[in-house]
C-alpha cells in the first residue's frame, strides 16, 4: 500500500483575486506535492477559497452581485490564476460547497456536546481586513498591524464562544513535545510566547452577518468565518488521509492554525495535523503587496512574462520559506536571464548543438526520480528548504558547464568525443529529473530533447530585456 501524503494551503479570501504573494505559497505546495508523487506516494493536494463573512458580503455589494455570484466569479478566476503556473490541486474546495456546510455543522455539534461552546455577551475591536478581533497588545498605534488604514470596529453583541482557554495546557505540552508540529522554529517560539500570556475564550459566531453558515439550532447567528474556514481541511480530506501531513500557510495565519485549530480538533475528537508551516511574505519594491497600493501582480502576468516554469523558479529561488523577501520586475528579469536563459537554457542549447554536430543520438535511459535524488536533496525537501534544493541543482548545472569547458569535446573526435558528450548528456538528464517538481515543463522538454536524434532547437528560455520599471 502506498504511503499517503496530504498537503493543504490556506484557502484564500474572496475579496479579490489571488496575487503573487498567494502564488508563492501555492507553487511551494505544488512543488512539495510533486516531489512526494515522484517518490511514489499517494498524494492529495487541497487548495480553495474562503467565501463567507462580512468582507465578502461588502465586496459583492460593491459589484452589485449576490455573495454567491461574487464567490463564483472569484473562485473561477483563482483557479485560472493557479493554472497559469501549472498548479492543479486535487481538489479546489469552496466553503460554500454542500459537503463543507454539512461537515461544519457536524463539527460544531461535536464541540458543543463536549461542553466547549456557550452563549455570552461579547465586546471587542474587530478588524474587517483580518476578519478577527484584536487585543490591545496586538495593535500598533491603535490599528491592526496588517491593515493600518482600516479603522477598527467596536462590536458589542451576544455570541457563542469556544472554550479556547480549556486547551491552554494541552497546547503548551503538545507543542513542546512535538518539535516538528510548528515550523519554522521562530514561529514555534512565537506561539509558545503567545500561550504564556494566557488564552482567552473566543467568539465563534456573529449576529449581524447573514452571509455565513447558520449556527445549528440558532439560525439568527452565523458561524464565525475562521471557525468555518479551518474546517475545510477536514472536509477536503479523502477517506483515510486525515490527519494532514502538512498545512502550508502565511505567517499572519499562524495563531489560528497552530493554536485555535488544534484546540478545535481536540475538542471534536480528531487527530492533529503533523506539521504546520508558516512561511514568510513577499513584498514588491519594498512595499506590502496590496490592492490599495496598486502594486499587485497577478500570477498570469508573471507566467506571460517568464513562462510558467520561469515564474515558478523566480518565486521559489529568491527566498527561503521561513523569511520575508522583496521582488521587483528588474530583479526578476536579471535572475531570469542569469539563471534560466544564460544558465540552464544555454547549457541545454549548447549540448544539443554539440551532439548534433557529433551525430550523437540519445540512448541514455532515464533513471527513476527515487534513484536520482541525493540525500542532501531529500533532506532539504523534507525540511521545506526549496530554495536550497534549487541551489544544489544549479551547482550541478555549473559543474556540467565546467566539464564541457575543460574537456572541449569540439576539439575531440570519434569515441573520445562521444564519451565526453554521453557523460554530459547523462548528467543533464539527471538535472532534468531533479527539476521535475519545480519546473515540470522544462524538465520534460530537456528529457525529450535528448531522446532519439538530437538536434539543436529553440532555446528553453528567451532572454529578457532588462527594462527600467
Amino acid at each position: 500500500m502506498k504511503k499517503k501524503f496530504y498537503i493543504t494551503t490556506a484557502i484564500d479570501y474572496i475579496n479579490d483575486v489571488i496575487h503573487v504573494g498567494h502564488a508563492y505559497q501555492k507553487v511551494a505546495a505544488d512543488i512539495i506535492a510533486r516531489y512526494h508523487r515522484l517518490l511514489g506516494e499517494n498524494v492529495f493536494l487541497l487548495m480553495g477559497t474562503d467565501e463567507h463573512g462580512g468582507k465578502a458580503e461588502e465586496a459583492a455589494k460593491e459589484k452589485k452581485l449576490t455573495p454567491k455570484e461574487f464567490a463564483d466569479q472569484i473562485s473561477l478566476q483563482d483557479k485560472k490564476e493557479l493554472a497559469s503556473l501549472n498548479v492543479f490541486p486535487d481538489r479546489f474546495i469552496r466553503t460554500t460547497d454542500p459537503d463543507h456546510l454539512k461537515t461544519v455543522a457536524n463539527f460544531w455539534q461535536k464541540v458543543f456536546q463536549n461542553g466547549d461552546i456557550y452563549l455570552a455577551d461579547f465586546e471587542g475591536q474587530y478588524c474587517r481586513g483580518c476578519e478577527e478581533f484584536k487585543t490591545e497588545s496586538e495593535l500598533v498605534d491603535g490599528h491592526c498591524p496588517y491593515h493600518p488604514k482600516l479603522e477598527l470596529e467596536k462590536v458589542k453583541e451576544k455570541n457563542y464562544f469556544f472554550r479556547w482557554s480549556r486547551y491552554q495546557s494541552f497546547l503548551e505540552d503538545y507543542i513542546k513535545n512535538h518539535p516538528s508540529f510548528i515550523k519554522p522554529e521562530s514561529r514555534r517560539k512565537e506561539m509558545l510566547a503567545f500561550l504564556k500570556r494566557g488564552l482567552k475564550d473566543i467568539s465563534i459566531s456573529r449576529q449581524n452577518i447573514s452571509w455565513g453558515i447558520p449556527v445549528p439550532g440558532d439560525p439568527q447567528q452565523t458561524i464565525y468565518v475562521w471557525f468555518d474556514a479551518l474546517i475545510n481541511y477536514l472536509t477536503g480530506a479523502p477517506k483515510g488521509f486525515w490527519p494532514a501531513d502538512l498545512h502550508l500557510l502565511g505567517k499572519d495565519n499562524t495563531r489560528w492554525h497552530a493554536l485555535l485549530w488544534p484546540a478545535m480538533l481536540k475538542s471534536a475528537g480528531y487527530a492533529l495535523p503533523k506539521t504546520i508551516y508558516a512561511h514568510g511574505f513577499l513584498s514588491f519594491g519594498g512595499e506590502k503587496i496590496s490592492k490599495s497600493r496598486g502594486n499587485i501582480i497577478r500570477p498570469h502576468e508573471l507566467s506571460q512574462e517568464f513562462t510558467a516554469d520561469g515564474a515558478r523558479y523566480l518565486l521559489i529561488a529568491g527566498k527561503s520559506m521561513a523569511e520575508d523577501s522583496d521582488i521587483s520586475w528588474s530583479k526578476m528579469r536579471q535572475t531570469y536571464n542569469s539563471d534560466l536563459a544564460n544558465g540552464l537554457g544555454n547549457l541545454v542549447s549548447r549540448l544539443r548543438r554539440l551532439c548534433q554536430l557529433a551525430g550523437l543520438s540519445g540512448e541514455e535511459k532515464e533513471l527513476p526520480f527515487s534513484q536520482v535524488v541525493s540525500d542532501d536533496y531529500r533532506q532539504a525537501m523534507e525540511n521545506f528548504q526549496l530554495a536550497e534544493v534549487l541551489r544544489f541543482i544549479w551547482l550541478d548545472i555549473s559543474r556540467i558547464d565546467r566539464f564541457l569547458n575543460q574537456e572541449k569535446p569540439w576539439q575531440k573526435k570519434g569515441e573520445q568525443q562521444k564519451e565526453i558528450l554521453h557523460r554530459a548528456v547523462k548528467e543533464t538528464l539527471r538535472v532534468a529529473v531533479l527539476l521535475a517538481p519545480f519546473m515540470p515543463e522544462a524538465s520534460k522538454k530537456i528529457r525529450e530533447s535528448f531522446q532519439g536524434s538530437i538536434v539543436a532547437g529553440a532555446p528553453l528560455f528567451l532572454r529578457k530585456k532588462d527594462e527600467q520599471e
